[in-house]
């Protein structure tokens, strides 16, 4: 090797053009894969990536690719961040968090780059004060999750329908889940009536530009989304745990509960004897 090439710096460096805006701000309850829960969120761009120019023609896109940094990664106890070290292998929760395969066969969020890509449902591009903030369906991002480049899904060759997919062939299977009735009650008693149309869950059949009222802000639309709870996020709530959270090794655990942050709450839940997966309680934070 020459000494040019010995010199070189092997990173790269990427710019942070926005940040993913989201009802879930801890790991657990995200889901493993983008589109299994159709859960609203936002992308607030940064300057200067947030001018309106930048988005033209997108809006012809019904999804969009997004690449972005898994920014809760810890390899340690002592919190260090993951980029110090190399995890060749890892145990995928679908093959039950026992068995180990190489990193790069997997999805896994502990990557030498720390990078995640996602395909998302591009639902419309809010334009707030002269700013961008793209309304999406489907992430599996945290809330803050770092933005890092955003590019439209083009289906003539991003659809590859002879594919094989390994160990995940299928999408994993859904828990049925309850809720008691003190823990609705609990919900109910939080939510909020008012559903925002800014944020609102219903579908549309493509997506659009939007101009929001001059009275609205970036902040208020992604408070919205982080912390005012509605009465159709019980849908949202029920359709994360039944993709069920959590680790692979205790699925088997019954009556031990584990507790899921959504926006402003903090939703307990666990396993019963019938197989369900049963919300307990609702608590604000």
């Amino acid at each position: 090797m020459s000494d040019d090439n010995m010199s070189l710096d092997n990173s790269h460096h990427a710019p942070i053009i926005g940040y993913h805006r989201a009802p879930l701000s801890q790991k657990f309850g995200a889901p493993r894969q983008p589109n299994l829960v159709a859960l609203i969120s936002a992308i607030e761009m940064l300057a200067p990536y947030d001018t309106p120019a930048a988005f033209e023609g997108l809006e012809d896109f019904s999804h969009i690719w997004i690449s972005w940094q898994f920014h809760h990664n810890y390899r340690d106890k002592d919190n260090q961040q993951a980029n110090n070290g190399f995890r060749a292998q890892v145990r995928p929760p679908r093959l039950g968090g026992n068995q180990k395969i190489g990193v790069f066969a997997s999805r896994s969020m502990y990557r030498p780059s720390e990078l995640g890509l996602s395909v998302v449902k591009l639902e419309r591009i809010e334009i707030v004060q002269g700013r961008v903030l793209l309304i999406i369906k489907g992430a599996d991002m945290i809330d803050g999750t770092p933005i890092i480049d955003i590019k439209p899904y083009v289906a003539y060759s991003d659809v590859l329908l002879d594919a094989k997919s390994g160990f995940a062939p299928i999408a994993p299977t859904l828990l049925d889940v309850v809720i008691t009735e003190a823990a609705y009650e609990q919900f109910m008693l939080l939510a909020s009536v008012a559903e925002p149309a800014e944020v609102s869950n219903n579908d549309a059949s493509h997506s659009s530009i939007k101009s929001v009222p001059k009275s609205a802000t970036v902040a208020s639309m992604v408070e919205h989304i982080q912390s005012q709870l509605l009465i159709s996020d019980i849908d949202a709530i029920k359709a994360l745990i039944a993709q069920d959270p959590r680790p692979a090794y205790r699925r088997r655990e019954k009556k031990t509960s584990f507790i899921m942050r959504y926006k402003s709450v903090d939703v307990s839940f666990w396993l019963i004897d019938s197989g369900q997966l049963q919300i307990t309680a609702v608590v604000a934070i």
